[in-house]
């Protein structure tokens, strides 16, 4: 049964909020506003809650501090922007959550730095450090430098990114609309809200509308497109409007607000589905019996001991085929070490990958947990 309640006993929460709303429909940043869900945030961090905030605004707050009413299609005066109202984004970010005594942390992700495997895992690495730091990130896209992302990017879908790196519980899209509709309500005054649905329910996509503010990028398509995605790592979605009281702080006490998209794959179990289904294959390396029996009899992580051969060049963090002896693919997998060390460390016991590469991140080739059978 789908549980609309999805935030009550999340522990790792990613949180999107939207240009118009941080920007108050782009009459600049909204103090208030963005106060208000610092102290919510900061009430559910003192429960023990792990926080990720995903915030839009940079460029909206930029043609704000530069006098455009219009968001302008100029590439360079995009990036302006963004680099401008960057500045006062941050700042303003951080203010307001250390008046309740957070540490909070400015991270400018791409989505090229999550479809790179090592800028994947060392972005990983930093997030997860500084939430044990108990410090609050506060992510955006960095406009300032990549083009794509301003040109096809939305902060949904990298809201949808972040909580599939850090493997969350739950990803909140704060929006100007008070959830997913049946239809346009602004259009069709017979539209039902959506309390909870399936994550992923191709029907959600038609019921989704367009575009979004003039301020921002995204529209409810965007937002249901970004729950399919964190769903592929286990995470339910609540979109629900901004600026309805106590929003997030009611959420996490069970309460029914918005809409819930909710994730109906274990996290693991997505995870790894994400790995066999969705994953650039790099290259690959040969085992022999022993390996496969492992492998597949008794559940083992793969140790270079176990390498016959490898094939291809693959960095450290892409995802390699794991073939048997005859050549079949058995299984999918994260590497530890590139290939070209793994060349170097293969047959040899993992007590030698110190003394033969002059260092040991791993033990393994790859660690159970980031491998799947095929």
């Amino acid at each position: 049964m789908l549980e609309a309640a999805v935030l009550r006993d999340a522990r790792r929460i990613v949180v999107k909020v939207g240009s118009s709303l941080v920007t108050n429909e782009g009459r600049g940043l909204d103090a208030e506003a963005i106060g208000d869900w610092c102290r919510q945030l900061a009430a559910l961090a003192r429960e023990g809650r792990e926080l990720v905030m995903v915030s839009s605004g940079a460029i909206a707050e930029g043609m704000k501090r530069l006098g455009w009413t219009i968001r302008p299609h100029e590439l360079p005066e995009l990036q302006a922007a963004a680099a401008v109202g960057q500045m006062g984004l941050v700042q303003m970010y951080e203010s307001q959550l250390s008046k309740h005594g957070i540490t909070s942390a400015q991270v400018l992700l791409t989505h090229a730095d999550l479809a790179d495997r090592e800028r994947y895992l060392n972005a990983r690495s930093t997030l997860l450090a500084l939430l044990a730091m108990k410090a609050l990130p506060v992510i955006n896209e960095n406009d300032t430098v990549v083009n794509d992302e301003i040109k096809f990017g939305d902060n949904d879908t990298l809201g949808a990114l972040v909580a599939n790196l850090i493997e969350a519980d739950v990803l909140v899209i704060l929006t100007d609309q008070h959830g997913l509709y049946s239809a346009d309500p602004r259009k069709d005054t017979n539209a039902q809200l959506i309390d909870v649905a399936r994550a992923g329910d191709e029907a959600l996509e038609r019921m989704a509308g367009g575009a979004g503010s003039s301020i921002g990028r995204g529209g409810m398509l965007t937002k249901v497109l970004a729950a399919k995605r964190a769903a592929r790592s286990g995470a339910s979605t609540v979109i629900a409007w901004g600026r309805e009281r106590d929003v997030l702080l009611r959420l996490a006490a069970g309460e029914s607000i918005g809409s819930a998209l909710v994730a109906t794959t274990a996290k693991l179990a997505a995870r790894k589905q994400w790995m066999a289904d969705h994953l650039q294959l790099r290259g690959s390396v040969t085992v022999d019996a022993g390996a496969v029996i492992k492998l597949r009899a008794e559940g083992k992580s793969l140790l270079p001991i176990g390498v016959v051969t490898v094939e291809g060049e693959f960095a450290r963090g892409d995802v390699i085929a794991v073939r048997s002896p005859e050549r079949h693919e058995l299984a999918r997998g994260l590497a530890n070490y590139s290939a070209a060390e793994t060349r170097l460390i293969a047959r040899k016991p993992s007590a030698q990958i110190e003394s033969i590469l002059g260092y040991s991140a791993e033990s393994e080739l790859i660690h159970r947990d980031n491998l799947v059978l095929t």
